[in-house]
């Protein structure tokens, strides 16, 4: 699956799915065929974080 390549888009896509598809990110990621660090370190560019309680990068 393509996903955003900009960051911030990317945080609203993720975010999206999170919230209405999926439990977690390991849940997302294994779907979707990506790898969540690779995720992860993308938000991190813009100073986001998985937070696992909430379910959501903040």
């Amino acid at each position: 699956m393509m996903i955003p390549k900009d960051p911030v888009m990317l945080l609203s896509f993720i975010n999206l799915k999170l919230r209405d598809y999926y439990s977690d990110l390991e849940a997302l990621c294994e779907d979707l065929d990506l790898e969540s660090q690779e995720v992860t370190n993308r938000l991190a560019t813009i100073d986001y974080h998985y937070d696992r309680e909430r379910n959501q990068f903040v």
